[in-house]
């Protein structure tokens, strides 16, 4: 029985490691739609699902307004796709220097704040 254990070493999928729980964070692609309607594209790998990607999309937001001197953004969509390990968003915000309508909103200080202390980078 040892012997076929011993003889066998890669019939069985290697042991998952650390690597595989910390999210790569590859990348934002920001688009100015219009003034105050921007869209970013994020790429990253080892998400362990779509909240992870959209996570990122609000960072990205976050950041972004911050570096237009406004305040805040406000969700619109965000759609996750996934090929392979490589997760991959796309999201729309509205950005504004005063607190928008609605309920997806983003205080862009706070929601930075957080990121950092995740480490997730922003814009």
């Amino acid at each position: 029985m040892i012997l076929a254990i011993l003889a066998c070493t890669s019939c069985t999928d290697p042991v998952p490691t650390a690597e595989r729980l910390i999210p790569d964070y590859q990348g934002v692609e920001t688009r100015l739609l219009d003034n105050d309607l921007v869209e970013f594209r994020v790429t990253m790998t080892n998400a362990l699902s779509e909240s992870d990607v959209a996570d990122y999309a609000d960072c990205a937001a976050a950041g972004y307004t911050l570096i237009r001197g406004w305040g805040f953004a406000r969700h619109l969509r965000t759609d996750v796709a996934q090929d392979g390990a490589v997760w991959r968003g796309d999201a729309a915000y509205t950005i504004s220097p005063d607190l928008p309508r609605g309920i997806a909103t983003i205080d862009a200080e706070v929601v930075a704040n957080a990121c950092a202390e995740k480490g997730i980078p922003t814009v």
